[in-house]
């Protein structure tokens, strides 16, 4: 039976990475972002979409990001809009499509700067890394407002708390791209061009996990065929609990690449928090035999993704 699918944001990098899956399926797809006319911050052009396109499934990756140096510089635009646009939204789905699921991937950015594992009932228990505050703030708010509404409205929202992630179709500007994919944008155009140094920022201590895009995809879309599943009424990790710093980061990255040049790294640049994995043992009890792409594979379809738009 084929459903109706909502996708927020789907001009952006989850959202073409989720229509490309979708589009393997017989659901019937709608979009709705900034650059198709629709501002979702906006609540009669927000309640005009919900009307026309009718969603049983409403996937919400629409946000304003952006890199660490990007959201503390932006920091006031990024929490009014984001602010914003959750609010709106969340009327609009009351007034337009009460009986439709809400699906909100949240970026581990909301979890406390402090936290060495990410575990989703500590995900509240402490502070906010600066750097993030302005994004990382919005994404907790996401899950109040959802919960408020889920209480007064009868609004159901499952809420996927989600690594960095990467895979093709992310911008190539490096104050918008996702660290990971800045990264591969970075060596295919030093390489290309010839660069006899690539610039890196931070330090490289940082300890990240990674998750290739289309991966969450296929989350998504075993979310949408089993809704009910055990374990879905509470926030669940997306996680491997596996993370690797950001110099052996460059360094699988540069070599994948083929670039020879020297590599510096700029610590006058942001690093965040020291460490961000997500403790997996709640995703495996829902999704026991879910299978990851590995990240040598995953950065290989990257790459070629940046070698095929280049130049940039």
């Amino acid at each position: 039976m084929s459903r109706r699918i909502a996708v927020l944001g789907g001009t952006g990098f989850v959202g073409q990475n989720l229509l490309a899956a979708l589009k393997q399926t017989e659901d019937q797809c709608f979009t709705a972002s900034r650059s198709e006319g629709v501002d979702l911050r906006e609540p009669a052009q927000a309640r005009d979409f919900l009307a026309k396109s009718r969603p049983d499934f409403i996937i919400n990756c629409a946000a304003h990001v952006g890199s660490l140096n990007y959201v503390t510089e932006q920091a006031a635009t990024v929490v009014s809009d984001n602010s914003r646009l959750i609010l709106s939204l969340y009327e609009a789905i009351t007034a337009e499509a009460p009986d439709a699921i809400v699906i909100n991937p949240i970026a581990n950015c909301a979890y406390p700067a402090d936290a060495t594992t990410f575990e989703e009932d500590r995900w509240w228990n402490g502070h906010l890394h600066r750097s993030v505050l302005s994004y990382g703030g919005t994404r907790r708010m996401l899950w109040v407002i959802a919960e408020c509404f889920q209480m007064q409205h009868g609004i159901r929202s499952i809420h996927l708390l989600v690594p960095n992630m990467y895979g093709p179709h992310d911008s190539t500007d490096p104050n918008k791209a996702h660290a990971l994919n800045a990264l591969a944008a970075k060596f295919v155009k030093a390489k290309a061009s010839g660069m006899a140094e690539a610039v890196i920022w931070g330090t490289g201590v940082a300890v990240r996990e990674w998750l290739y895009a289309p991966d969450f995809a296929r989350v998504v879309l075993e979310v949408i065929d089993r809704p009910n599943m055990l374990g879905l009424n509470e926030p669940l990790n997306v996680g491997q609990n596996f993370g690797i710093t950001v110099r052996e980061l460059v360094d699988i990255v540069s070599r994948a690449v083929g670039y020879s040049g020297a590599i510096r790294f700029d610590p006058s640049m942001p690093d965040g928090a020291p460490r961000k994995v997500m403790d997996d043992r709640r995703f495996r009890k829902v999704f026991p035999d879910f299978e990851f792409t590995s990240i040598d594979a995953g950065l290989k379809r990257t790459i070629e993704y940046y070698e095929r738009i280049y130049p940039y």
